[in-house]
């Protein structure tokens, strides 16, 4: 069991034990963690003796509200920064000064609970900043390690998961407060946002695990007689809602199986990602055409775009790993930077070679190459 600290500073004596209450037994878990979380709660009914506690104590979480006798929330908050305090600021406030609370956000507070919160809104809190900072902590235990790998994968996904978790939970409280009406259509748009958050994060996450796997040598491989032509047309088919979008043909010269003896999964990812960047990196009403071959027991995929291109120089970087090529053309277009690096490891894994041709403005072709080695004959 391990146990983190938290102070409340709150001048309403029924929020200060309305806290103690909530989080007496509560504990947080995650299949991730070797142990349980356990929470001790400390009190303090103005900011100045918030302050004693914070110098004396060192609390891992602080709950601020800002309206206070004499030290306002935002001055104990301008402190704890000026003093360089270690530790994850929650302001706590009334609806009617929400905008003060983003404000607040933006300042240093790691997030807003707005005043009255259930019992389930600051167990949710409190169990995201529990794991924010389990994570964080790992970070820096792994780097003392040597492991840097490990270290850029939880220092990046706990970053890039930070900023769409908070326009979620935004958009959410916007649509709790009925901010644009009643009407559901009213918060089309949010919710079409919402999604787009939440799409990012899984792909985010789903490439991490990838990753990770990848890197620690614990990727279960599953090699067997597989279609590697029905990989390429479930990628098709699971691009193609973005494709008719974006008004991309996607045209196709494939025979109707080439056996390959491999990962279906590890396929499936490969083809995942280059169809994906050939349809997100294209431009509106453009074509993306896929040509498969088998020719002197290789196994060759070619798949072309009409889309920005890129210069020599992107090219050498592209398949780093955490390496996005940002220019004016990309800056709106998502992506974690590890597509393209979990496709030249999947494809080395089988000794074969993953090459690109490019030119700016006009477009890029992928070279899939897989050798004969993996290709099993129809005899």
């Amino acid at each position: 069991m391990a146990l983190l600290n938290i102070l409340v500073i709150d001048d309403e004596p029924g929020i200060r034990s309305g806290v103690s209450r909530i989080l007496r037994n509560f504990k947080v878990d995650y299949p991730f963690m070797d142990e349980y979380i356990e929470f001790k709660v400390l009190e303090a009914a103005t900011g100045e003796l918030g302050l004693q506690i914070i110098e004396e104590k060192k609390p891992d979480i602080i709950l601020l509200d800002n309206k206070l006798p004499g030290m306002q929330g935002v001055e104990v908050l301008e402190q704890i920064k000026i003093k360089k305090i270690k530790t994850v600021v929650v302001m706590i406030t009334s609806y009617a000064s929400l905008e003060l609370a983003v404000k607040a956000t933006n300042d240093g507070a790691h997030d807003f609970i707005p005043k009255p919160f259930t019992p389930q809104d600051l167990r949710s809190s409190i169990e995201t900043i529990t794991k924010h900072l389990f994570l964080k902590n790992m970070t820096k235990r792994l780097n003392k390690e040597g492991k840097q790998i490990r270290f850029q994968f939880l220092s990046i996904l706990s970053h890039e998961l930070k900023a769409p978790i908070n326009a979620i939970e935004g958009y959410l409280n916007m649509m709790q407060n009925k901010q644009f009406g009643e009407n559901i259509n009213d918060y089309k748009q949010i919710i079409e946002r919402c999604q787009a958050r939440t799409d990012g994060m899984r792909k985010l996450i789903m490439d991490m695990l990838d990753m990770t796997k990848l890197e620690s040598g614990e990727l279960t491989r599953n090699i067997r007689q597989i279609n590697i032509i029905d990989s390429i047309r479930t990628a098709i088919d699971t691009m193609q809602p973005i494709a008719i979008q974006k008004d991309i043909t996607i045209n196709t010269d494939i025979p109707e199986e080439i056996i390959f003896h491999g990962d279906s999964e590890e396929m499936d990812i490969i083809f995942n990602n280059l169809i994906s960047n050939a349809i997100k990196y294209n431009r509106d009403g453009g074509e993306v055409t896929i040509l498969a071959k088998e020719e002197n027991n290789n196994i060759e995929v070619r798949i072309t775009d009409t889309g920005i291109g890129m210069t020599e120089e992107d090219i050498k970087r592209l398949f780093v790993d955490f390496v996005r090529i940002k220019n004016e053309k990309t800056k709106k277009i998502a992506g974690t930077g590890l597509g393209l690096s979990i496709v030249k490891k999947l494809t080395s894994a089988y000794k074969g070679t993953i090459n690109v041709e490019s030119i700016p403005d006009i477009g890029s072709t992928f070279i899939l190459s897989l050798p004969e080695t993996n290709i099993i004959t129809n005899s």
